[in-house]
């Protein structure tokens, strides 16, 4: 049976470069090629794609891969697998990704019978992640109390871009209160006394790009 392939991502260097290991590999067909994210939706509810290879990053303003990926899983029976193929493996996007409904994670510089691998696997319908994704994943599930929260990941993220709390309940819809409670629960977490020691840390743990 030929794996169908939709190559989602911004560089056109890097849908070459996948198209051209993907092809050289048995049973599988690159059917058509996305350049955003709205593309890659678009062109998955048309069928005819056994799976998807989403990035996560279109552009600052450019729908997200990993709304592109929820859009895609949340059809339901027919939908195509996500295999999400990015340099990112921040516990924000790994989660984002997840949560979405992602098939499967993996890095960019993983070797080609590791993505080939990858893919056969999501084509099967079963769990593809790169060795260092579920090693993170797992840490999380052994110290759940010590692992930060999407949402307060989020809040995080926002506070490394330098918003203020009135500003990321704006953005976010949610009280200030609550956002306040939020980085109380990152502060301990994290150990930390302020938003510039949380951010900082969060990027020396990997929490953060």
């Amino acid at each position: 049976m030929t794996v169908r392939l939709l190559l989602a991502d911004d560089h056109p260097v890097v849908r070459a470069g996948l198209r051209a290991v993907l092809e050289s590999e048995p049973g599988f067909e690159v059917v058509a090629e996305a350049a955003t994210a709205e593309a890659a939706v678009e062109r998955a509810a048309a069928g005819g794609v056994d799976v998807v290879l989403m990035d996560l990053r279109f552009g600052p303003d450019a729908m997200h891969g990993s709304e592109a990926t929820a859009a895609i899983t949340g059809r339901g029976g027919g939908a195509p697998r996500v295999l999400v193929l990015t340099t990112y493996d921040t516990d924000a996007d790994i989660l984002a990704a997840v949560e979405a409904g992602a098939s499967g994670y993996l890095l960019k510089d993983a070797p080609p019978e590791e993505l080939a691998a990858a893919v056969r696997t999501a084509a099967a319908g079963r769990s593809a992640l790169a060795p260092a994704v579920a090693h993170r994943l797992m840490h999380r599930l052994r110290a759940p109390a010590q692992a930060l929260t999407r949402r307060e990941l989020e809040v995080l993220g926002l506070v490394a871009e330098g918003l203020s709390n009135q500003q990321i309940s704006k953005r976010l819809f949610l009280s200030q209160a609550t956002v306040k409670s939020h980085l109380v629960h990152v502060f301990a977490k994290l150990s930390v006394e302020s938003r510039t020691a949380a951010v900082a840390e969060a990027r020396a743990r990997g929490l953060l790009r």
